[in-house]
């Protein structure tokens, strides 16, 4: 069975490089299904640019947030729309590069991941030299996270997260801003997904340059990473996530291991 991406692109005042994104998005060699750009209330012409490339290729599709809303609720609102069988994120600026998708879904296309992270600290090609508080803090949270999940991550705040869809479209984010990196991360950890990591480059931004994350995004990541790992798992919504997911797996992954049993594989 041939397994089809959707692309969910959160986009804000974007209009300077959003459409070299979405170019090099639809030229990639993958198996893509849609791109879904959610306009999260932007104020110049980002929604202009999209719709327009929407008509040359149906592929793009534009989805307009009545306000700006924050990057969590543009990514729900793309979540809830997705049809592809992979789900993964890519923002509208040009700090990842599309062209490195294919390695990105390669495990899971082979069959060995159920969800796979772009980490900029695993550096394949280039990564450009910019803030050194931005990579300690980055650093630091990671650090803090895998204590608690009891993984051996190198980098949660990449925006390069790829999933299988029935592991992702299961969670009702209930963060704020850029808080997704973590409540995904730690609540996917609960489930029994095979997760791996692929280095990436990372062309990163100047805030002069439209960069938007703050200092004060990353205190609110340090409650984040301490709720979604002890507290949100406990409660219903969480509990029902990881029970459901869990559930899927097993189902994908028993015609698999029938086939294995008579073929005599063990």
């Amino acid at each position: 069975m041939s397994l089809t991406l959707s692309v969910l692109v959160p986009a804000y005042n974007e209009e300077a490089t959003v459409e070299q994104v979405l170019d090099r998005v639809v030229s990639a060699p993958i198996p893509l299904k849609e791109v879904l750009v959610v306009d999260d209330g932007s104020t110049d012409g980002t929604a202009a640019i999209v719709e327009v490339m929407g008509t040359r290729d149906p592929r793009i599709r534009l989805l307009r947030q009545p306000s700006n809303r924050g990057k969590t609720a543009a990514i729900q609102r793309a979540l809830d729309e997705a049809t592809g069988d992979i789900v993964m994120v890519q923002d509208a600026d040009l700090e990842y590069d599309p062209a490195e998708i294919p390695d990105l879904i390669a495990p899971i296309l082979s069959g060995q991941a159920d969800v796979v992270y772009g980490s900029r600290f695993m550096v394949r090609r280039a990564a450009r030299v910019l803030y050194f508080y931005h990579y300690l803090a980055n650093r630091t949270l990671t650090l803090f996270c895998n204590f608690l999940t009891n993984r051996n991550m190198t980098d949660i705040e990449t925006c390069y997260k790829v999933f299988r869809a029935g592991v992702i479209k299961p969670l009702r984010l209930t963060s704020r801003g850029f808080g997704m990196e973590v409540e995904i991360t730690a609540m996917v950890c609960k489930t029994r997904a095979r997760t791996y990591e692929v280095p990436i480059s990372y062309y990163g931004r100047t805030y002069e340059e439209g960069k938007k994350i703050g200092y004060l995004d990353g205190v609110a990541a340090l409650w984040y990473i301490v709720y979604y790992n002890v507290v949100a798992p406990r409660r219903r919504n969480g509990r029902a996530y990881v029970a459901a997911v869990d559930r899927w797996l097993t189902a994908q992954r028993a015609p698999l291991a029938e086939l294995a049993d008579r073929a005599g594989v063990s």
